[in-house]
C-alpha cells in the first residue's frame, strides 16, 4: 500500500467506522471491539506512512479551482500529530470502555460514533497540504465533539457546550476565514510550502494584521480571551476530557499554529512583523494567568483544564518566537503535553469511578486505596512540569534555547516562572493522596481502584511520559531535518 492510499484510507476508515458503530449499537461488547478494530486500523495506516520510504507525497482529492484544492500531504509535522493522535486514541478507547461502563453512561454509542469521527477530522487536519484542507477538517472536528461536551445532556452539559461550540465557530468565522481569503488574496496559494508564502509578496503591515487573525482565528489554540470554550467543556466525561485535551482538539489547534507559522508566514517574514511582539506577550500573559487561575481551582478537571490553557501558549510561544530551536521545542511539546495530560485526566476520570470524588480537597489519603493511580497521577504531573527524566524536559529545553537565541529573555523568565506554578497547582493532589490522613471511616477502607480498563491505560501513558524521554535526541533530529529540506 502507498503512502498516499494509506492517507486517503485513515480518513476514510474513521468515517465508515461511525456509520459501522452506530449499526452495532445494540450489541455493546461488538460495539466497543469494532471501535478498537478502527483504532488499531488507523494507527497502522498511519504507521505505513510514518515509516514507509515514499518520501514526499501529495495527493488531491478535489481541485476546486487551479491552485486551490483539497489535498494531502506526509510531512514530518504532518505525521507526527497523526502518531500522536491515532496512537493515543487507541488507549483511550481502552480507558472509555472502563469508564462508560463504570459510570453507567448513557448514549455511549453515539459516544464512540462521534469519537471515531472526531478522530477523522484530526487526521485530516494532520495530513493537510494547504489551509483550505486543513480549515475544513478543523470544523469537522469542532461539530463532531459538540455532541460528546453535551453528552450528559443536563443543563449544565448543554450550556457548557453552547459556549465551546460558539466560541471556536465564532473564532473560525470571525478571524481564520478572513485571514485565510486575504491570504489567498495577496500570494495566490493556500499551500503549505517550507519557508512560507508570504515573504516578498505581502506588505509586512499587512502580514502584521493576518498574523493577528491567523493565531485568534486558531481558537483551539486557547489564547486568552478567547480560552473560556476549554473550561467549559470540563462538564463532558472524562474521555472527552482527554480527547480535548491530548488526542486530538488542543493539539490540532496549537498543530495549526505551528504550520501556519512555518508554511505560510516562514519563520524569516515572521521575525519581520510588529505584532511578534505584541503575540508574544499575550502567549506569554495566558501561560502565567492560566497558572494562577489554576492554582486557585479546587476542581480536579477545572485545575488540569487551565494548565491546559497555560501549556497551550508554550507552544504558541514557540511559534511566535520565529526560531528553529523554539519551533523544533513547540512540535515536541505536542507529544510530551499530550502524554502527560492524558495520563492526568485518565487518573481524574479513576478517582471519580471509583469514589465519585472531583475536588482536590477531597483526595486526602486516597493514595493508599489508589496508589496505581496516585502513582500515575504524580509522574503525569512531573511531565508537565518538565523534569528529568520525563520527556516534556526536552520541549522545555528547545524552547529555552529558542527564547535566548532570538533575545527574548523575558519568555526564558516566564517559562522559569511558569514551571514553578506547575509545582504549585499539580503536587497538592499527590501530597494529599499520599501524606494526609484520610476521612474518618476511610482508613480501613483497603485498596479499591477503578476498573482494570480504566488503570491499565493511566499506567501505560505514565510509563511513555518516562519512556519518551530516551526518545527525545531522534524526534529533535527528524524535526531540525523538516528545516533542512
Amino acid at each position: 500500500m502507498s503512502a498516499a492510499v494509506a492517507m486517503q484510507l485513515a480518513i476514510l476508515v474513521p468515517l465508515l467506522g461511525a456509520v459501522v458503530i452506530a449499526l452495532c449499537g445494540r450489541n455493546a461488547n461488538l460495539r466497543d471491539g469494532v471501535t478498537l478494530a478502527i483504532a488499531l486500523a488507523l494507527f497502522a495506516l498511519v504507521l505505513r506512512v510514518a515509516l514507509g520510504d515514499d518520501g514526499p507525497v501529495e495527493v488531491t482529492l478535489i481541485e476546486l479551482m487551479p491552485g486551490l484544492t483539497i489535498s494531502l500531504h506526509n510531512e514530518t509535522l504532518s505525521i507526527l500529530f497523526a502518531v500522536v493522535a491515532s496512537g493515543l486514541w487507541i488507549v483511550t478507547h481502552l480507558y472509555a470502555i472502563g469508564y462508560m461502563r463504570g459510570a453507567k453512561e448513557k448514549n455511549q454509542t453515539r459516544f464512540f460514533a462521534c469519537f471515531s469521527i472526531a478522530l477523522a477530522g484530526a487526521v485530516g487536519v494532520a495530513f493537510a497540504s494547504n489551509m483550505l484542507t486543513l480549515f475544513i477538517f478543523y470544523e469537522v472536528l469542532t461539530l463532531s465533539t459538540y455532541p460528546l461536551v453535551a453528552h450528559k445532556e443536563d443543563e449544565n452539559a448543554k450550556r457548557g457546550a453552547r459556549v465551546y461550540l460558539g466560541i471556536l465557530l465564532a473564532t473560525s468565522i470571525g478571524f481564520l476565514l478572513p485571514a485565510m481569503i486575504a491570504t489567498w488574496a495577496y500570494t495566490g496559494t493556500l499551500d503549505f510550502v517550507p519557508g512560507g508564502v508570504m515573504a516578498g509578496v505581502v506588505d509586512p503591515a499587512i502580514g502584521a494584521l493576518l498574523l493577528v487573525l491567523f493565531m485568534y482565528g486558531i481558537g483551539k489554540a486557547a489564547l486568552m480571551p478567547f480560552h473560556r470554550w476549554l473550561p467549559s467543556a470540563m462538564v463532558a466525561p472524562t474521555p472527552v476530557s482527554a480527547l480535548l485535551h491530548a488526542v486530538a482538539v488542543v493539539k490540532a489547534g496549537v498543530f495549526t499554529v505551528l504550520k501556519v507559522s512555518i508554511y505560510l508566514f516562514g519563520l524569516d517574514y515572521l521575525s519581520e512583523l510588529w505584532t511578534q511582539d505584541l503575540m508574544i506577550g499575550i502567549a506569554a500573559f495566558t501561560v502565567l494567568a492560566a497558572s494562577l487561575v489554576a492554582m486557585q481551582q479546587d476542581n480536579l478537571k477545572a485545575m488540569l483544564a487551565y494548565s491546559t490553557v497555560s501549556q497551550l501558549s508554550y507552544i504558541v510561544l514557540a511559534a511566535m518566537l520565529a526560531s528553529e530551536w523554539a519551533a523544533v521545542g513547540g512540535a515536541m511539546h505536542i507529544v510530551m503535553h499530550a502524554l502527560g495530560k492524558i495520563t492526568l485526566f485518565f487518573c481524574a476520570g479513576a478517582i471519580y469511578v471509583a469514589t465519585k470524588k472531583t475536588e482536590i480537597g477531597q483526595l486526602n489519603g486516597l493514595g493508599r486505596r489508589m496508589p496505581f493511580t496516585f502513582a500515575a497521577f504524580f509522574l503525569g504531573a512531573l511531565c508537565v512540569i518538565g523534569v528529568p527524566p520525563m520527556g516534556s524536559m526536552w520541549s522545555k529545553l528547545h524552547l529555552l534555547m529558542g527564547a535566548y537565541e532570538s533575545g527574548y529573555l523575558l519568555v526564558v523568565a516566564v517559562i522559569g516562572v511558569s514551571t514553578l506554578l506547575n509545582i504549585a497547582y499539580l503536587l497538592p493532589p499527590v501530597v494529599r493522596a499520599f501524606l494526609y490522613a484520610p476521612p474518618a471511616g476511610e482508613a480501613s477502607a483497603g485498596v479499591r481502584e477503578a476498573p482494570l480498563l480504566c488503570v491499565v491505560p493511566l499506567c501505560f501513558t505514565a510509563l511513555a511520559c518516562l519512556v519518551i524521554f530516551f526518545w527525545g535526541e531522534p524526534l529533535q533530529q527528524r524535526l531540525f531535518a523538516m528545516f533542512a529540506g
